[in-house]
């Protein structure tokens, strides 16, 4: 009688009480896992961000740059073949866009190509750059939004600018313009693209 007590108390796990552990550990492994995932989806994103933001600051700071040597050289009525950097700012005068400025706020993101008088520039030797000048070519993203220097190639980011005297009809009167330069790209994990935008205004002497 002992003998089969001490059977009986020594019993192994049923197949019930196996399954249960097994799904029990399953859904803290697949959580884990999920949890892992999100977190290096989100460091991932914040980095592709801060390198997006990097890009539109170089591009800001060369658009300022411009400004100031055609502000610096300027004088009613003037060529500039002797000041480059003027030259480049009177090149990105006459490439003004539409007053409706596209921005990537949709489901996809809009190739820069596509839209009104889009440019870019190199913000290595200061130069102004639009879709077949220069052999420039704009492409969605492939990663993030970036400038490739080694193909002349713009990545989901572009510029516009608009002066006020666009929607009067008279830029002989626009005193500043306003540069959109606008980014988007699509991120891991993320179903809608990521977009990042800023405006900078300049002011042209009059």
């Amino acid at each position: 009688m002992s003998i089969m007590k001490g059977m009986l108390d020594n019993r192994g796990d049923t197949l019930i009480e196996v399954m249960f552990a097994i799904a029990v550990f399953s859904l803290v492994a697949v959580g884990a896992i999920s949890i892992m995932n999100q977190g290096a989806d989100t460091a991932q994103r914040a980095l592709e961000i801060a390198l997006v933001r990097q890009q539109i600051d170089a591009q800001a700071e060369t658009l300022r740059f411009l400004n100031a040597s055609y502000i610096a050289a300027y004088e009613a009525g003037g060529t500039y073949s002797a000041s480059p950097y003027a030259e480049q700012w009177q090149s990105i005068q006459g490439h003004l866009s539409s007053s409706v400025v596209a921005s990537s706020t949709s489901a996809t993101c809009a190739m820069a190509k596509d839209i009104t008088n889009s440019f870019i520039l190199n913000t290595h030797t200061a130069e102004f750059a639009s879709q077949g000048s220069g052999g420039l070519t704009f492409e969605p993203a492939d990663t993030f939004s970036q400038v490739n220097y080694n193909n002349n190639t713009a990545y989901g980011i572009w510029i516009q600018g608009v002066s006020p005297g666009q929607f009067s009809g008279d830029q002989s009167s626009s005193t500043y313009i306003d540069f959109h330069i606008n980014a988007c790209w699509y991120s891991p994990g993320q179903s809608m693209p990521v977009t990042i935008g800023t405006i900078v205004r300049l002011y042209e002497p009059v």
